[in-house]
């Protein structure tokens, strides 16, 4: 998928414009990045579009921080400039564009680092 594909996808499923959505990407892979291992986020970064790759980069691969659900979306939050409302819808939809690109083993060992609540954002919402 194409970086403007990506965006685009974001936006969709966010329900925001595509500059918000531009915003929410970086906040959401960057924050990403800090919480899972430097391994793991290198080998999500070979999946996604050249033009992504560096938010998911870490200079050097330290343990990752360890933080939870709400400070994930405090950080998404406050990189995108956005409410708490919009970087948790934000944060869904990246992850689940993420998860599209990348394909599920490969994703799903990045979610298991991460707290339940985190990795729950990744799940379609259920039909009603």
């Amino acid at each position: 998928m194409t970086e403007p594909e990506f965006y685009a996808r974001v936006s969709a499923r966010a329900g925001v414009s595509e500059a918000s959505a531009r915003a929410l990407t970086d906040a959401t892979l960057r924050t990403l990045a800090e919480r899972i291992s430097g391994g793991e986020a290198a080998d999500l970064s070979e999946h996604v579009a050249h033009e992504l790759r560096p938010l998911l980069a870490r200079a050097r691969a330290e343990d990752p921080q360890v933080f939870g659900y709400d400070e994930f979306l405090r950080r998404i939050a406050e990189r995108a400039g956005a409410t708490a409302a919009d970087a948790e819808r934000g944060a869904r939809a990246v992850l689940q564009a993420l998860h599209r690109v990348v394909g599920p083993a490969e994703f799903n060992r990045a979610m298991a680092q991460l707290p339940r609540e985190i990795g729950e954002l990744a799940q379609p919402a259920p039909r009603v």
